[in-house]
């Protein structure tokens, strides 16, 4: 049943891309079965990099071949006239960047021998179908989640319960803030070029919110979804507009790509443990190649450049796990030291945000420079004045509530404890309803296009 939905929900996008998940599927049960049987080496590692180039391939072909192509054609003049065409047209299935890293995970386990191959092919589609994270994850590995679906599962109030907490907030979260976020960033990234630089860093605040909301606003409604039959899915968001570096910040931000990258690329290539020349050569790797799974576009690239420049002098100073617990644990309110240190970070990634968020290089070092001028001095005129002071008032009162609940698994976690049954339902009733009257228009989530 739970293959039948998770067919039916992504092939309700385009059917014809449920051959390409299939694919993957029968490859990745095929090498993983293979490996279980295999003592050779030489012959694992060839159904390993079966596996390896399958899944790169596919991603190669229908998310990256164009921007190879549109580059080459860059650095080589006359190479297009040569060759006869422009790029392919091409149509990006929706989340193959987090079901090929899925099913790339049980593989590369199975060859490490870290996780037993399974023999319920039913199971395994299941397990890289799973609707609720298909489309944007959290990229779930299979030591936690196949296991699920080898198990009997009964209905627990108290799990569904909390399932739907995290789903309400999770929709809080997509349709009131980013929404009415992405409006007024929408507006001000598209004429950049007409407003001063103090109106050009509310945009990219307004973009760090909405990216913020859209992206951790899915994950716990996919959370949650799956807490209804049953499942538990890992973490994705800890509060990382919360953290007092950038390394805790990539801590907190997309857990489960951060930690994939950690796993099966930083730790492989030596991580942190060579010398200095080694430790910088691996940072720039993980966060280009993360930048670059981001989307084929030089500004992902760039992004993950800049990220990597931010994260490096606390790698090379060894302070990269100075803050490994929540902020004011136990507090009510941050030091001055540390509500410094969140402003610092949280500004360096808005500065960041702007390359995740610009058209092209030009466009976002044309954005930079305006906001770094003198006009960052003026006062900002916003394309919908009523509109802005709204969402910021929305803002202040959703960080207010994430400050309070940064100790749970989401801010709204542990309602049903701290508030009797009369003041918890007129909590969830109030958020419902600014849901309903403050909803923005509809956007499509952010990730969708990873």
């Amino acid at each position: 049943m739970v293959i039948g939905a998770s067919y039916l929900f992504y092939g309700w996008w385009d059917w014809r891309f449920l051959s390409l998940i299939i694919f993957s599927t029968l490859v990745d049960y095929l090498v993983g079965r293979g490996l279980g049987k295999q003592e050779n080496q030489f012959k694992r590692k060839i159904l390993l990099w079966t596996s390896i180039g399958v899944n790169i391939g596919l991603l190669g072909v229908f998310k990256y071949f164009n921007f190879f192509l549109d580059s080459l054609y860059d650095v080589i003049p006359g190479l297009q006239a040569v060759m006869g065409f422009n790029t392919l047209s091409i149509i990006l299935p929706v989340g193959i960047s987090f079901y090929t890293f899925q099913t790339l995970s049980y593989t590369i386990d199975v060859y490490k021998r870290k996780l037993e191959p399974t023999n319920d092919f039913i199971a395994f589609a299941a397990f890289v179908s799973f609707f609720p994270q298909l489309v944007a994850g959290p990229i779930e590995r299979a030591s936690n989640l196949l296991s699920q679906f080898q198990h009997k599962r009964t209905f627990v109030y108290e799990q569904a319960t909390d399932g739907m907490r995290q789903i309400l907030w999770g929709f809080f979260k997509k349709i009131v803030i980013a929404d009415n976020s992405a409006m007024i960033a929408n507006a001000i990234f598209a004429n950049s070029e007409d407003y001063s630089g103090s109106t050009l860093f509310f945009g990219a605040l307004f973009f760090a919110f909405q990216i913020y909301g859209d992206f951790s606003g899915y994950s716990d409604i996919a959370i949650g979804t799956a807490r209804l039959f049953g499942f538990d899915l890992m973490r994705n968001f800890a509060y990382p507009y919360f953290s007092r570096d950038i390394a805790e910040f990539w801590r907190r931000w997309h857990i489960s790509l951060s930690t994939w990258f950690r796993d099966y690329l930083y730790i492989p290539l030596g991580g942190s443990r060579g010398g200095t020349g080694m430790k910088i050569r691996n940072t720039f790797i993980i966060f280009l190649v993360s930048g670059f799974w981001h989307g084929a576009n030089w500004t992902f690239i760039v992004w993950g450049a800049l990220n990597a420049i931010y994260f490096l002098p606390l790698l090379l100073t060894k302070r990269n796990r100075t803050h490994l617990g929540t902020v004011a644990q136990g507090k009510l309110f941050p030091s001055v030291k540390e509500l410094f240190q969140m402003g610092i970070t949280f500004s360096l990634t808005v500065l960041a945000w702007v390359f995740f968020r610009a058209e092209n290089v030009g466009h976002a070092f044309a954005y930079l420079s305006e906001i770094f001028s003198p006009s960052i001095l003026t006062i900002p005129s916003f394309p919908d004045s009523q509109r802005a002071l709204t969402v910021f008032i929305l803002i202040f009162l959703f960080l207010v509530v994430e400050w309070l609940g940064r100790e749970q698994e989401y801010a709204i976690a542990n309602m049903n404890l701290r508030l009797y049954k009369p003041l918890r339902y007129a909590a969830y009733y109030s958020i419902i309803a600014v849901i309903f009257w403050y909803g923005g228009q509809g956007q499509q989530f952010i990730y969708f296009q990873f």
